[in-house]
């Protein structure tokens, strides 16, 4: 059973990254990627270790860095594009993290909720839906569409505290992945972090 980890304090707001943090969605990540390197005939292994690195990344940036990495010369947003529907051909797979997603419900109850993800705002709805969470956050999300710089920038994190209308130091914020821990706390923010891979 997952612990959370939750600071005193009384917060105004809580922000939650998606992927990896309120849905189980890095399995099916990883298992996507590693569908549509194959099928593109990639010429190098995108391991586990390498995957749970990039997490937080945008996939298209993902692409980038793989490109620079590997020397190879795949257009980053038609493969981001390609993978991310492989990764909603498998979301049957999906479920929610239990002990996020019921803090994210109950905390709603009494104040501003806000999901700060990386993903594409469509698959980031989607997410929300097959999980149960979408009536929790209605409206109240923000995407790396949204801003100019993503994770580990602490642009997400200062744009949703806007939207939620609430001080940047009065947000508590749970991430798995260190882009978003980074980014939340360049936002002056704290931080509960979530194991998000597999237990071995």
């Amino acid at each position: 059973m997952l612990q959370l980890n939750i600071p005193a304090g009384d917060f105004a707001g809580y922000i939650f990254d998606c992927d990896g943090t309120l849905a189980d969605t890095m399995p099916v990540h990883y298992e996507a990627w590693s569908e549509a390197l194959k099928n593109r005939g990639t010429p190098f292994v995108f391991t586990e270790d390498r995957f749970y690195a990039c997490g937080g990344i945008s996939a298209p940036k993902i692409v980038a860095i793989l490109n620079e990495e590997y020397g190879t010369h795949y257009d980053a947003q038609e493969l981001a594009d390609y993978k991310e529907e492989l990764f909603l051909s498998k979301l049957h797979k999906l479920k929610p993290i239990k002990e996020v997603a019921l803090f994210a419900r109950r905390a709603a109850r009494t104040r501003p909720v806000c999901v700060a993800s990386g993903g594409y705002r469509v698959i980031i709805r989607h997410t929300l839906r097959l999980i149960g969470m979408d009536d929790v956050f209605g409206d109240n999300i923000v995407t790396a569409e949204d801003v100019r710089h993503g994770k580990p920038a602490p642009d997400i994190f200062l744009l949703a505290a806007k939207k939620m209308n609430v001080a940047p130091a009065q947000c508590l914020v749970f991430e798995d992945a260190w882009p978003g821990i980074a980014g939340a706390r360049a936002a002056g923010m704290q931080v509960v972090e979530i194991p998000s891979r597999p237990a071995r």
